[in-house]
């Protein structure tokens, strides 16, 4: 049995044209001797009537005081796909082919019971295999699963997996069934070396690895979620990036072993950031990686993602998403942290976040300075900028390629704030203003627009 796992983003399922048109990309599969699995996302995107944004916003207008509950919020954005997968079924209900709708549970996926991000433990496509070989194609909710708890609470709890889930569906449905191929088609035409909102003219690469296209996710690009791309790799399942609305040939993601050689991928960028500097001259040596690890661990607790991490002798520090930095404010200005000691010689740290104290610091300062000496550790904020990294295959470590990034950001009087690496990719700081000039001055300093 040759089977296909197609997944359509919201765009591919928009509208009553674009689910046709998505739907005979569907038979088209099924004439060519495939058995096709669809997984489909909610429909449209921010400020569609069904649109995980907009359900979402329903709980949120009614008291934006009151935060809603996860479990409760499950429930409800849960209802895009479901929508979504019985409107595409019975779409190909009408042109002659018998689909079938499934609800993630329903389908066999088993989660953790994080709500919100929850991630896939198991898939028992039991069901899936039934309605295949019942002459069926199987519509499947993207972006949902079902946790039971262990006393086996009847029906268990619906679960979501996080922004890009359903990508994350479609992957491990194809690794469940064994699928030939897993496609995710969206309305571009599959991997660029850049986002063409800051590169018009860049070129849809053919060919790149899950490695590659895991770092590009982790650092900003939306093609393909990172997790998809990671169980992909995992289980050897050919993954194609298309676009529904187009018959361009989209981008193979394959193994390293498959595509090898030093090359430059593409430029990518992240959102908007806010950059945070700790300052540690001050913490005694023993106690520095105690007040480092409440840093981190606090981040940890809160999901706060980071970016940028960097360690010096004196500080710490880490960029973040500006949505999150609300957060971060928080639970860390005017934080506390004891230091070791006796309880009247023990210092005690209070943390700061920017140069000038906010009243909750001054207020804890207040209360704290009968109790001893009083350490401040001040953060350091630098708002309005973005992160853009140059991602690349067995390339960045290359000599002088960092001074070329560097150079080639300098001669265009681009301001590097910060700078980080790893193994696929090469990282610099930016103010906000700047991003796109930044990702056109590396896309054309590294030959990107020669199509690969």
């Amino acid at each position: 049995m040759r089977i296909k796992v197609m997944k359509f983003g919201g765009t591919s399922v928009a509208t009553a044209e674009a689910r046709m048109t998505s739907a005979m990309r569907v038979i088209s599969a099924k004439e060519q001797g495939f058995r096709p699995v669809v997984v489909v996302s909610a429909i449209g995107r921010k400020g569609a009537p069904y649109a995980t944004d907009t359900l979402i916003n329903v709980l949120r207008e009614i008291d934006p005081n009151v935060e809603p509950e996860p479990r409760e919020l499950d429930l409800l954005i849960a209802c895009g796909e479901i929508l979504s997968s019985v409107i595409f079924a019975h779409t190909l209900k009408t042109l002659g082919h018998p689909a079938q709708s499934f609800r993630g549970g329903q389908a066999g996926i088993r989660t953790d019971g994080v709500y919100g991000n929850a991630r896939i433990v198991g898939i028992n496509p039991v069901s899936l295999f039934r309605s295949i070989e019942a002459g069926n194609i199987p519509v499947v909710c993207g972006f949902q699963g079902v946790y039971v708890a262990g006393d086996g609470a009847p029906g268990g709890e619906l679960t979501t997996l996080g922004r890009g889930g359903s990508d994350t569906t479609g992957a491990a449905i194809g690794a469940a069934l064994n699928a030939d191929a897993v496609e995710i088609f969206t309305d571009v035409d599959g991997v660029k070396t850049a986002d063409p909102d800051a590169v018009p003219t860049a070129p849809t690469l053919r060919t790149v690895t899950y490695d590659e296209v895991a770092e590009i996710a982790h650092l900003g690009a939306k093609v393909v979620h990172p997790r998809a791309a990671e169980i992909a790799m995992n289980y050897h399942i050919p993954l194609w990036v298309k676009n529904t609305f187009s018959d361009d040939e989209g981008t193979e993601i394959v193994t390293r072993e498959q595509f090898p050689g030093r090359r430059v991928t593409g430029v990518t960028h992240t959102g908007k950031l806010v950059f945070l500097q700790f300052n540690l001259s001050n913490v005694d040596g023993a106690e520095r990686a105690m007040l480092e690890g409440r840093i981190y661990e606090t981040m940890a607790r809160y999901g706060v993602n980071l970016f940028m991490l960097n360690l010096s002798p004196s500080s710490t520090g880490f960029a973040l998403p500006r949505s999150q930095y609300p957060i971060v404010k928080d639970v860390l200005d005017g934080l506390v942290v004891p230091g070791a000691g006796s309880a009247t010689e023990r210092p005690l740290y209070l943390f700061q976040i920017g140069q000038h104290a906010s009243r909750e610091v001054e207020t804890q300062a207040a209360l704290l300075e009968p109790l001893g000496q009083i350490r401040r550790v001040v953060a350091q904020l630098t708002e309005g900028c973005t992160m853009v990294s140059l991602v690349g295959h067995e390339y960045m470590q290359q000599p002088g390629v960092f001074l070329a990034v560097l150079r080639t950001l300098a001669d265009g009087q681009v301001t590097v704030l910060q700078t980080s690496d790893s193994d696929y990719s090469l990282s610099v700081l930016v103010p906000e203003a700047e991003t796109n000039r930044a990702v056109r001055l590396l896309h054309d300093r590294f030959g990107l627009a020669e199509v690969r």
